[in-house]
């Protein structure tokens, strides 16, 4: 797996994911455990969806 996700994309995915998922914690609403999804995806930096339409937000090495 590349990384396909990086930078701010990525700090906000983990922002994000652990927000929805203090929320679920906080009783807020069972939905709320998708938050697991950009939390796992930001931490481990590849994201399915990214891969398939050739999208990646990662910086560019210059050569």
């Amino acid at each position: 797996m590349t990384k396909n996700v990086g930078g701010l994309d990525r700090i906000l995915r983990i922002v994000i994911g652990a927000l929805l998922i203090v929320g679920a914690l906080m009783g807020y609403g069972w939905w709320m455990w998708i938050g697991i999804v950009p939390l796992a995806t930001g931490l481990i930096g590849w994201c399915p969806p990214y891969a398939l339409l050739g999208i990646n937000t990662c910086a560019m090495k210059k050569n």
